[in-house]
């Protein structure tokens, strides 16, 4: 996919995102004050620095786990959608674009595409509401331009 191409619309999660840094931030804290109280009481069991740190790498570890829902992203381009998921990025060309649904009882939005098949799009959560809902119809005002300028 090329980055010198500027997508015309750019859809993100907003919920998602604050709960992810606020997640991310919780489990950092917790390991880290767990890490550092870790000696100070005896209890039977001899802790090492090494298990304090060990704590510390754990939260960060887990901080970064947790981050990784920050990344859910929908880019409208002119060779299709780009959907960017938790790990990687899907470029759909407007040609296999058949529609945008958001199934009642899904967590997300998709993209179908042909052979009954889709690609989610975290990027429209449920849990975003009525934003969602206006991203959805800006989304398929954009698919909706492609199909009628595109040949199918």
């Amino acid at each position: 996919m090329s980055g010198a191409e500027r997508p015309r619309l750019v859809i993100r999660p907003r919920k998602m995102r604050l709960l992810a840094w606020v997640a991310a931030v919780a489990l950092l804290v917790v390991h880290v004050a767990v890490g550092v109280l870790l000696r100070i009481s005896e209890t039977g069991v001899y802790f090492r620095i090494s298990d304090q740190v060990a704590l510390v790498v754990l939260g960060l570890i887990f901080a970064g786990l947790a981050l990784l829902f920050i990344r859910p992203r929908v880019r409208v381009l002119d060779a299709g959608l780009g959907v960017r998921n938790l790990f990687a990025e899907t470029l759909v060309p407007w040609d296999h674009v058949l529609a945008i649904s958001f199934p009642e009882t899904s967590s997300w939005a998709r993209v179908d595409v042909p052979d009954d098949e889709y690609v989610p799009m975290m990027a429209l959560s449920a849990m975003d509401g009525q934003r969602a809902l206006d991203s959805i119809r800006s989304l398929r005002a954009a698919v909706d331009e492609h199909a009628g300028s595109a040949p199918r």
